[in-house]
């Protein structure tokens, strides 16, 4: 397991983080316990939640709940807190389950921290990220109809500020370590980072957009940002949401599994997303990999990945996982996945 610098901090985190998404209901209480386990057994020393976990599906009676059980595996094993990095999120503007859909404020900070504080069990969040930002985002397949053009800059600027004011408070209470994005675009990381430069706050550590085989709107100009910025990308759902173990294909649709709980799949469920998949199946086969860890693999080799979140609905599922962690895929590979996406772009 590789470690990678988390922004500028000074911590090092592993380059596989276990999301805990499905901690609550497609993964039972004892089998996220178990997991969290096996998984700094493993090497891996960073833990990703939010506040509006779990998922598949979100619903109002279970927000909280993710951070309640993690909170419940620290108190049972409190000697093992300090074995790794614990990020979490606060939910943003529009999503009406947590606080009636109010946008990101110092006075919601406060609130969401020490709600998360509570629900963890835990004295301080290493790594405290905004989910999406107020101002909405191109991410979630919104790219369609995004527009910038109804955005009042001075008021984003002065949320951004007053944001910043609030996060640096908290880091002084030392509930908080070090501050992230999630969903977020190349203007807006660029300016969290020239106001935190300005105003002597909290400078952005990382960033977590999702990223994959499948979706690679990261590549560009947030990958410039990123690697020349020191903000490295927390890349979710770097198996496409599952589309990428191929156990989709063919019309499948296995009981339990996401498709089976949200059919769209997010808006990702299209032909062209089947095609990509059969493409980058093909290569796996052929070299006899597992596309699981080839996925991985891959996603561990682009320079501005600072560590590739990935969810495991059970032990069984994460110790496949696992089993290739320490796997490097070789240039003929990385050329063969490369002419794969030039013939399948973007398919979601």
């Amino acid at each position: 397991m590789e470690m990678k610098p988390l922004g500028r901090t000074g911590i090092q985190v592993s380059d596989l983080c276990l999301g805990t998404m499905t901690f609550g209901t497609q993964t039972s209480e004892a089998d996220a316990h178990t997991q969290m386990s096996i998984a700094l057994d493993a090497g891996i020393n960073f833990i990703d939640a939010a506040e509006m976990y779990p998922v598949n599906p979100v619903s109002k009676e279970t927000i909280g709940r993710t951070e309640e059980i993690l909170g419940n595996w620290n108190a049972a094993n409190p000697a093992r807190r300090g074995d790794y990095v614990l990020a979490t999120k606060h939910s943003g503007a529009g999503f009406a389950h947590v606080r009636d859909g109010a946008p990101i404020s110092a006075q919601t900070i406060h609130e969401a921290i020490e709600g998360s504080l509570r629900r963890l069990r835990t004295d301080c969040i290493d790594l405290y990220q905004f989910h999406w930002p107020n101002r909405g985002s191109y991410m979630f397949r919104q790219n369609w109809n995004y527009s910038p053009s109804g955005h009042n800059t001075e008021e984003v600027l002065d949320n951004m500020q007053e944001c910043l004011e609030a996060l640096q408070f908290q880091v002084d209470k030392g509930n908080i370590r070090a501050f992230g994005l999630s969903n977020e675009s190349a203007w807006g990381t660029g300016q969290w980072l020239r106001l935190a430069e300005q105003m002597g706050a909290p400078r952005v550590a990382s960033v977590q957009n999702e990223y994959s085989l499948l979706c690679r709107h990261f590549d560009t100009d947030m990958a410039e940002l990123s690697v020349h910025e020191d903000v490295g990308l927390m890349a979710f759902s770097p198996l496409g949401a599952g589309f990428l173990t191929g156990k989709y294909q063919g019309g499948a649709v296995p009981e339990g599994s996401r498709m089976s709980l949200v059919p769209q799949m997010g808006g990702r469920v299209s032909n062209r997303v089947f095609l990509a998949v059969a493409a980058y199946l093909e290569i796996a086969e052929r070299h006899g990999l597992d596309p699981i860890h080839m996925a991985l693999a891959w996603c561990r080799t682009r320079r501005f990945v600072m560590s590739a979140i990935f969810g495991a609905t059970s032990v069984e599922q994460l110790q496949h996982i696992l089993a290739g962690k320490d796997l490097q895929l070789p240039d003929e590979i990385l050329a063969e996945i490369s002419q794969a996406h030039r013939a399948n772009p973007m398919p979601f």
